[in-house]
């Protein structure tokens, strides 16, 4: 299996792991604790679970419908040559960066893939988040990065390094390849399924 460590942060506050385990048929996604909360992706039947331990829960999310991007939608990818083997990019909308960073197509291209499939499914949910909130809170690039051109940047490969229009920012720590652990990929037994919003 393919196992990522990225180092994310969110402003204000301090920096915090996102483990990343990826096989051909599951992605999960973790805080670096095999025994913790953790969101898994079933590749094969499109389906994400969120196992929320301390509730006893396994929130289950499928794809929903997207609704279709609106005629004046014009997003902007830019990309540039980096250090061998990475590309920097810059994802834009009106003139504003949406999301910036460096990738490396050649580096683990299946868990950009999978990294994808799970922005993809999420989509809808993520716009319906963005039609509820406030008008003032109704970014474009919210829409760019997590609805309608969610999947772009990682299509470039994998992400080395990532900043988004809130400051948020994500740093690959390490990547490597692991024995197989079957049981990081199983919904613990006995807890309380619940649909999530699609």
């Amino acid at each position: 299996m393919i196992a990522l460590r990225y180092i994310d942060r969110d402003p204000g506050d301090p920096p915090y792991l996102t483990r990343i385990f990826v096989t051909p048929d599951f992605m999960r996604m973790d805080g670096g604790e095999d025994d913790g909360d953790f969101l898994l992706l079933d590749r094969q039947q499109g389906l994400a679970t969120n196992v929320l331990r301390d509730n006893n829960a396994a929130m289950v999310f499928k794809p929903g419908i997207v609704p279709g991007k609106p005629a004046n939608w014009s997003p902007r990818l830019d990309i540039l040559p980096a250090a061998p083997g990475t590309q920097r990019f810059t994802l834009a909308i009106a003139g504003v960066v949406c999301s910036e960073g460096v990738a490396a197509p050649a580096a683990a291209p299946d868990a950009a893939r999978a990294m994808a499939e799970l922005k993809r499914l999420f989509a809808a949910m993520q716009y319906r988040v963005w039609q509820s909130s406030p008008s003032d809170l109704q970014h474009d690039c919210d829409l760019a990065n997590q609805v309608w051109e969610s999947d772009a940047t990682l299509k470039l490969g994998l992400p080395l390094e990532e900043r988004d229009f809130t400051g948020r920012t994500r740093q690959l720590e390490s990547e490597s390849k692991q024995p197989l652990r079957p049981e990081l990929f199983r919904v613990p037994e006995g807890l309380t399924e619940i649909n999530g919003p699609s």
